[in-house]
């Protein structure tokens, strides 16, 4: 007794050794990166802009201007609008996709697991050009409409426009929400409904009796996925979107750029961090409840 006791020491010690050296290069990369980037901008948001990297003395004056100002309110709501709407494109068409996936894909789910990740091998700017050609003015998609004869000649209406950025972001998003769906329709037991099938019930009674309230979990987290990101994207909304597209990101990215305002741009990146902030929140207690419920 007394050697498995000696025996088990040293292994115990070992393996805690082995977790800590596993464990330390993600904790500095997330202490190095994430929170010092973090606190970056949290102490560039506190400053006055004059002209220099780090700015000049303490003000809240930045946020000031940030909650006085009607124009990134109007800014603001407008990308919780457009976020809001990709995030329900993006999760209405990718929950069959992951429940035929969960459920009928059979020897098939291999390849088509590998298919749903196949836009992760092209670049996110290739897949946003390749929208953008296709919304054209003479684009693929106005040519088939003169091809067909519905159009007699090509128009405006696609490109540069709010629908052209909720579409184009609800594609590039759209592997994010199908992989947790699936995950979460993939842990629900076969036996329950099948069980419920023995007893009875219908085939949509099933699904919104025990498949439905099972996957939210999966669904919450899709859509914190894709909403969180494209509330503050500026690629997206500057490459296939006009002036009625500006999203908050723009601003942001400008400040940083050309305005050359760092604090206040720190400043704009706290504000959107809060208001997303508040949304997973309002997603934590939503899952909770579902957790609760099921």
């Amino acid at each position: 007794m007394s050697t498995l006791v000696a025996t088990s020491a040293p292994e115990a010690r070992s393996s805690q050794g082995f977790r800590v050296a596993m464990l330390l290069p993600g904790a500095l990369v997330t202490l190095l990166l994430i929170l010092f980037a973090l606190g970056l901008v949290l102490f560039l948001a506190f400053r006055g802009n004059d002209g220099s990297l780090l700015g000049a003395g303490f003000t809240v004056a930045n946020f000031v201007t940030v909650v006085s100002d009607p124009l990134y309110w109007t800014v603001t709501l407008r990308s919780l609008i457009i976020a809001a709407l990709v995030t329900l494109a993006t999760v209405v068409t990718a929950y069959p996709v992951a429940y035929y996936l969960a459920f009928h894909a059979g020897r098939r789910r291999g390849l088509l697991l590998f298919l749903v990740t196949l836009p992760f091998w092209t670049s996110y700017l290739l897949r946003v050009f390749a929208w953008k050609i296709v919304l054209a003015y003479n684009g693929v998609l106005n040519s088939a409409l003169i091809e067909s004869g519905i159009w007699s000649e090509p128009t405006l209406a696609f490109l540069n426009t709010p629908a052209a950025v909720v579409v184009t972001l609800a594609h590039a998003y759209a592997p994010f929400a199908i992989l947790p769906i699936y995950v979460a329709l993939d842990t629900i037991p076969k036996s329950l409904i099948e069980a419920a099938s023995d007893l009875g019930a219908r085939p949509f009674t099933s699904f919104r009796r025990i498949v439905l309230p099972n996957s939210m979990p999966g669904v919450l987290a899709a859509a914190l996925v894709v909403f969180v990101p494209t509330v503050g994207d500026y690629v997206t909304p500057a490459l296939v979107g006009g002036p009625a597209s500006t999203m908050i990101g723009t601003l942001i990215q400008a400040q940083f750029g050309k305005a050359n305002d760092w604090p206040f741009g720190a400043a704009l990146s706290v504000a959107v961090m809060l208001v997303i902030l508040c949304v997973v929140l309002v997603a934590r207690f939503a899952d909770r409840r579902f957790g609760s419920r099921t």
